[in-house]
């Protein structure tokens, strides 16, 4: 039974706000076109005009406009481009990889517009819905965060009329425990030359450059200039692989915890992890499923067949939900299993997937549904995991 009915969108003023943006999309394109063609900034009253376009989504938003960023580095931000984790199913990944390799026939498109939200998580929601309502432009591409670029690694930045060679770089990562995160480290031998606040910009923009946006949320906390040549450095073309490896270390996949109550027996949760807000920007929409089974230990956990049924009702509906909803926590106990997945309210999959659920065959299976931005349901039950961690 399903309690929820959809709305257009969390915040409609923000819908409108999206709406209002593309609607007027072909008054600013080509005079931002030529300025990216000319290397110069956009006049100031077509600067303005997008600017109080893109603050009226969010006033967090910046914007900017650039050449269409290259293939990209191939690391973990690129999974992220195709609506993947990290961890992705080989074979799916390969199957997305072919429908993008599809889709990209045809002349690539010239120019990049980006929304820019930092560190402010609700605005980076809002960008990726401008994203996702964004026309088909050929001559554009459109991204929600700045994303990884490798062949910029290669260019000069200029800085305090210093002109530097960024082949030159390199850096150094050092786990960050009490926040399971990295501290970055960035030299370049001209840093000797540089003021502080030259320094620090420069390497931000090399980390930024070397991950994305997003990666260097989900994965840094600190960027440091560094005045002498790290003693083991590293390329920052390596820091996606090498953020992914440190990654893993802090659990990887999903992490479970039990504990045995009175009368209920054994409660199991168990939770992705580690699980940032950024792995999947558009999923808003939290989507509880209950599942009684029928088969039971004398722990009351699922046993055959019911365990192998519920995995795979779990594995259809993760297939039905593709890149719409992710699957991000679930709970077993006294014989029901709640699955918690967050979908993508704007996709129109929730009917398709209610009706699903109502597929199970061992008992009657319930469906709660409401707009959660922040992941409140998710975020409670990740708690006991984060005790267990000690973090």
């Amino acid at each position: 039974m399903a309690l929820f009915r959809r709305r257009k969108s969390e915040s409609p003023d923000s819908a409108v706000a999206v709406d209002g943006f593309w609607s007027r999309w072909a008054d600013v394109r080509g005079p931002l076109a030529v300025s990216v063609d000319a290397g110069s900034p956009v006049s100031p009253e077509i600067a303005d005009r997008i600017t109080e376009r893109v603050t009226r989504i969010h006033p967090a938003l910046t914007w900017r406009a650039s050449p269409a960023p290259s293939t990209g580095p191939g690391g973990i931000d690129d999974l992220g481009g195709l609506g993947l984790p990290a961890d992705a199913d080989p074979d799916e990944l390969l199957a997305r990889l072919a429908e993008a390799d599809a889709a990209a026939e045809g002349p690539a498109p010239s120019y990049a517009l980006t929304l820019i939200a930092g560190a402010d998580d609700e605005a980076r929601v809002l960008a990726e819905r401008w994203m996702r309502a964004a026309p088909a432009d050929a001559d554009w591409r459109f991204f929600p965060a700045i994303p990884a670029d490798h062949a910029g690694l290669g260019e000069t930045y200029t800085t305090d009329d210093h002109r530097l060679d960024l082949s030159h770089c390199s850096v150094s990562l050092r786990v960050d425990q009490q926040r399971n995160m990295m501290e970055a480290g960035v030299y370049h031998p001209d840093n000797m030359f540089l003021p502080e606040e030259a320094q620090q910009g420069l390497a931000e923009h090399v980390v930024m450059l070397a991950l994305g946006e997003d990666d260097c949320v989900r994965w840094i906390s600190r960027v440091t200039p560094l005045s002498e040549k790290p003693l083991d450095p590293l390329p920052p073309t390596s820091m996606p692989a090498v953020v992914q490896q440190l990654a893993g270390a802090f659990g990887g996949g999903w992490v479970t915890v039990q504990a045995r109550i009175r009368l209920t027996g054994i409660v199991e949760i168990a939770v992705r992890h580690p699980l940032h807000r950024r792995d999947f920007p558009a999923m808003t929409l939290s989507v509880t499923v209950a599942l009684p089974y029928t088969d039971s230990d004398a722990d009351k956990l699922p046993a055959e067949p019911s365990a192998s049924a519920l995995e795979a009702f779990t594995a259809r509906l993760d297939d039905l939900l593709g890149d719409n909803g992710a699957l991000l926590a679930r709970q077993t106990m006294g014989g029901q299993r709640i699955l918690h997945y967050y979908l993508d309210p704007e996709s129109g999959v929730l009917p398709e997937f209610e009706s699903a659920v109502q597929e199970w065959p061992e008992g009657r299976a319930m469906v709660r549904s409401r707009l959660e931005p922040n992941w409140d349901t998710v975020n409670q039950l990740i708690k006991p995991i984060k005790r267990q961690l000690g973090q």
